[in-house]
């Protein structure tokens, strides 16, 4: 039995969680302006916290959906600011904590819980998957060119902050959604106008009219203008473009911004086109591959009811599952979707396992191969390859 107890934060508590989280990071409290904007960002009812008696552990989450491969958005919880206090860690607080949060999200219908992970090793415990990746790459503003037969685009607009916020959320949500997107609640666009408004740099943000509206964006900041030798970065926060016209004036713009050395954009998809829409792919290059977002899927009967499948012989997949183990259980996968059945299985996996198989991020033979996988026979694995794929990358592209 643990010696600590568990309960969700009031409003006035919100400080604290925020403040231990903080010093988990080793970044000091923040101050009473600081505050003023980054409580806005912090769902009533979405805090819980670990005393013994005082605050010991915290994680908060907010509500929102996710867009499954076919187009499907089911619920989903945004899981943040999960730290436990230097003097009490590797004592079961973490655990506590997040089997406490999962529980509530079933009982709540909520179908998949989504988070950044701080530490690769931390959350597979729980039920995470790395679902989805991105990739950072740079491009020599000097150097590149755009293709001329690229479509012209539309107009673009520069917007200070405060007009921005206005804007963003509608042009976000305008936006298709492919595998892996959320909807962006009032919580996290509070979190983005936050960190615009604390950063050192500038903020710019520039919106692409297309002829129906809005139909793209990308906030940046120029880095590099103090320092010797004057190397000029411009970095690309935020981008979404709803259609390849909108994604070329977009570009169009950022290669056109004077005293600028390179354009650096980070957590972009992996099939972003930026090589196939330059006159030379090598002015572009990839510096980094990463972690976008780990997914727990919360219920596994809904989530596998709810995506589109590939055209393969049928799969039996048996999942199991130590934190929620009403989702343990043998499901059979077709063309036309998943049912709960009796049959004997093809493949075994956890539940952290399937998260990575979900979003077709990782092929079931892959992982068959690496022993993440048991499978009676390959053939099975390569059948599920097909029926897990995706017409492109998971991706998110939304940070909290």
């Amino acid at each position: 039995m643990s010696d600590f107890e568990i309960r969700t934060l009031r409003t006035d508590e919100h400080r604290a969680a925020s403040n231990l989280f903080r010093a988990t990071l080793h970044v000091p409290p923040s101050d009473d302006a600081d505050w003023e904007r980054a409580g806005r960002a912090y769902q009533p009812g979405g805090t819980i916290g670990a005393f013994d008696p005082e605050l010991i552990g915290t994680a908060r989450s907010f509500d929102a959906e996710l867009t499954v491969p076919g187009g499907a958005r089911l619920p989903m919880a945004g899981v943040t600011g999960v730290g436990v206090r230097a003097d009490r860690t590797r004592r079961g607080v973490l655990r506590a904590l997040m089997a406490a949060q999962l529980e509530d999200f079933a009982a709540r219908g909520v179908v998949f819980a989504n988070l950044l992970a701080s530490e690769a090793a931390i959350y597979g415990r729980f039920g995470y998957g790395l679902a989805a990746r991105y990739r950072r790459y740079a491009v020599d503003r000097h150097r590149a060119r755009l293709r001329p037969e690229l479509p012209a685009g539309g107009r673009v607009e520069l917007l200070g902050v405060d007009d921005a916020f206005a804007v963003l959320p509608g042009v976000y949500e305008g936006i298709a959604h492919g595998p892996g997107m959320m909807t962006r609640p009032d919580v996290v666009w509070r979190l983005y106008e936050n960190h615009a408004r604390r950063s050192t740099d500038p903020v710019h943000v520039v919106v692409h009219h297309g002829p129906d509206g809005p139909d793209g964006y990308a906030t940046y900041v120029v880095s590099g203008l103090h320092t010797h030798p004057w190397t000029k970065t411009l970095d690309v926060a935020d981008m979404f473009a709803g259609t390849p016209a909108a994604f070329a004036g977009l570009w169009r713009f950022l290669l056109g911004v004077d005293l600028v050395d390179r354009i650096v954009a980070d957590a972009r998809p992996l099939d972003e086109p930026i090589e196939l829409i330059l006159a030379d792919h090598r002015q572009s290059s990839v510096e980094r591959v990463g972690d976008d977002h780990w997914i727990r899927l919360v219920d596994v009967p809904k989530a596998l009811a709810a995506r589109e499948y590939g055209h393969a012989e049928p799969v039996v997949i048996a999942v199991t599952d130590p934190v929620l183990p009403g989702n343990s259980g043998t499901y059979r996968i077709t063309a036309e979707g998943s049912d709960r059945t009796d049959e004997p299985a093809d493949l075994t996996l956890d539940v952290t396992t399937l998260a990575m198989v979900y979003f077709g991020t990782w092929r079931p033979s892959a992982l068959a191969a690496a022993g993440r996988i048991v499978a009676g026979d390959p053939a099975a694995a390569e059948a599920a390859d097909v029926l897990f794929a995706t017409r492109r990358p998971a991706w998110s592209g939304t940070y909290f």
